[in-house]
């Protein structure tokens, strides 16, 4: 399920996870929403809503720009 924002705004972080190379900026920048798994890539592991400035900031800051994140109106 993709979380609704205000104006029936919606959004979705999608990980490459080819791209990633487990920096842990994500974690830093959005404490909670990310993770890394077993292998050491970024992984959702929180919740988007209410962090969705955070998750604009950690898919920002992203060295290898693995984070990517899709508004959609619905």
């Amino acid at each position: 399920m993709v979380p609704r924002g205000e104006n029936g705004i919606s959004s979705m972080e999608i990980i490459d996870r080819e791209a990633c190379m487990g920096s842990g900026n994500c974690l830093h920048w959005a404490p909670g929403v990310f993770g890394l798994d077993d292998d050491g890539v970024a992984i959702v592991s929180g919740d988007l809503l209410g962090n969705e400035e955070n998750v604009r900031l950690a898919a920002k800051n992203c060295p290898t720009r693995a984070i990517r994140i899709e508004e959609f109106y619905g």
